[in-house]
């Protein structure tokens, strides 16, 4: 039985659902289908920050638990699909729903800059992408949650596979298979332990839902571990090592794509749900009392330094790009992992302060790309005197990645930091310095070279290795890219860039709501 209703959690759910059916309808007019894009994209922002003033309000936690979660559909006896609105979930639908404007007419500039084909496919495969963030973000409970994190896997993969290629079907693959494998094999069979555990308790609840079976003693402290296990592997969104290979993988996509993939939707998707399930299934007060999560600050710092050296050494600046996100998605990790109220709101902050760092980081890419075709960091020799919009923008990315003031990345470092003192945590703050300087020695470079190395004097079309191939965007040789004395990207591309790397700016100084949000899901630990 299906109840439809348009409280505004259900209608941020249909907006895009509706976007994506008109879209496809307008398929054969470009500028209206771009115009519905756009509309939809501002529509579901005005939806989403609708409902922050409650989520703030000073009594929502007492509301929160009188309040009944909005129920879609029962879809096995007792099962249902529901939603219910919370703090973390309010900062993950604001982050996705405004960059979604963003990146809408960022994909503008470069679908039609790079002649890109089945660009109506591409629009309506991200209005449902961004359809099942909305389903994440405001999930009531663990079976919703589940659902709507396999709907974004399926809507993202005609993304991930865009190009048709041999290699885009292949990575595609790749993309596919980990994220399916890991969520099927572990997180499901975390859910469903769940289930058998608490009696068929499913819904989030601040603290935790284990107490009870952990006290009577149906539930042991071993096997609470390994429900823990099963969960923060069976996210393999979050990317956490060894399976983080579907990220670099997915780099095949159109920037757009990898824009989304990084910033708004998936690898969010993946920190936000490990995020949920420590406050709200298994509540950091259980954990630390049963010492049963402290191997994932060990895991996620791994992956951090790991994957901060390979991205040292990637000449690519896509693959560069991806192993970044691989490293900066576990700082949210190694914070919650600290299962602290200070480093649970670090977490949550540095969801926020990535994803405007990180989408400015692959538009600028892009923006390259698309103006002249380089893909490799080796050829931006004084790029930055042709593209000096698109390089500072870059430049503020990379200050932000790094954690300088003053951008976003700096904030939520600020608080990770003040965790690791508040938790005396030396192994955390260790890998946090190294992981900045490793940050700068990748990302400083590649600023430098832009803007302090001269150009080669006889410019000519790059030749494409297999690398551009698989992590950058196929040359399209049959359009006539004119590379040689180039400016700017096509506008579109350049108005989202600026403003993004000026949200990245705007942070640092407005930074008030997304702090409220994370120091809201915070006050509601017991």
């Amino acid at each position: 039985m299906i109840h439809l209703d348009l409280s505004p959690p259900l209608l941020a759910l249909y907006l895009p659902l509706l976007g994506a059916l008109l879209i496809s309808l307008a398929g054969r007019w470009p500028n209206l289908r771009e115009l519905v894009t756009l509309l939809t994209a501002g529509a579901l922002l005005w939806v989403v920050a609708g409902m922050a003033p409650a989520v703030l309000a000073p009594d929502f936690w007492a509301s929160f638990a009188k309040a009944p979660a909005l129920k879609i559909a029962e879809v096995l006896p007792g099962v249902w699909l529901e939603l219910k609105v919370e703090p973390l979930g309010m900062l993950f639908a604001l982050i996705a729903s405004g960059l979604w404007i963003l990146n809408s007419v960022y994909s503008i500039g470069y679908m039609r800059g790079n002649h890109e084909k089945n660009q109506t496919r591409f629009y309506v495969c991200f209005a449902l992408a961004i359809a099942s963030v909305m389903g994440l973000a405001f999930a009531g409970n663990l079976f919703t949650l589940f659902v709507f994190y396999e709907a974004l896997t399926l809507t993202t993969y005609p993304l991930v596979a865009h190009k048709g290629t041999a290699e885009a079907i292949r990575s595609a693959r790749t993309y596919l298979g980990i994220l399916v494998v890991t969520s099927v094999c572990f997180l499901l069979a975390g859910i469903i332990g769940t289930y058998v555990f608490t009696g068929g308790d499913m819904t989030f609840r601040p603290g935790g839902v284990f107490t009870r079976a952990l006290a009577d003693g149906s539930l042991t402290a071993p096997a609470f571990g390994i429900l823990f296990i099963l969960y923060m592997y069976g996210i393999g969104k979050a990317a956490l090592m060894p399976v983080h290979r579907w990220l670099p993988a997915a780099m095949v996509a159109p920037t757009p794509v990898s824009a989304l993939l990084h910033a708004v939707a998936v690898v969010k998707a993946g920190v936000f749900t490990v995020l949920k399930v420590i406050v709200y299934v298994f509540g950091p007060a259980v954990l630390v009392r049963y010492g049963v999560g402290s191997w994932l600050i060990y895991v996620a710092g791994a992956t951090i330094l790991i994957a901060s050296c390979i991205a040292l050494f990637q000449d690519n600046l896509k693959r560069r790009l991806a192993y970044s996100t691989v490293s900066q998605l576990s700082y949210v990790i190694i914070a919650a992992a600290l299962l602290s109220p200070l480093s649970i709101t670090a977490a949550a902050l540095h969801i926020a302060a990535h994803a405007f760092g990180k989408i400015t980081l692959f538009f600028a890419a892009g923006s390259i790309y698309t103006a002249a075709h380089k893909t490799e960091i080796s050829q931006l020799d004084g790029i930055g005197r042709r593209m000096p919009i698109t390089m500072a923008a870059f430049t503020i990315g990379s200050l932000s990645m790094i954690g300088l003031p003053p951008t976003a990345g700096f904030v939520s470092k600020w608080y990770l930091l003040q965790a690791t003192w508040e938790t005396d945590a030396p192994f955390v703050l260790g890998v946090v310095i190294l992981s900045t300087l490793l940050n700068a020695a990748y990302f400083l470079p590649i600023v430098y070279r832009a803007f302090f190395v001269a150009e080669p004097k006889h410019d000519h079309v790059p030749h494409l290795s297999s690398a551009d191939g698989q992590f950058g965007d196929d040359v399209d040789h049959h359009h006539g890219h004119h590379v040689g004395p180039h400016g700017e990207a096509p506008w579109p591309i350049v108005v989202a860039l600026s403003c993004t790397a000026a949200a990245t700016i705007a942070f640092f100084f407005y930074s008030d709501l997304a702090i409220g949000l994370a120091t809201q899901l915070r006050s509601g630990l017991p």
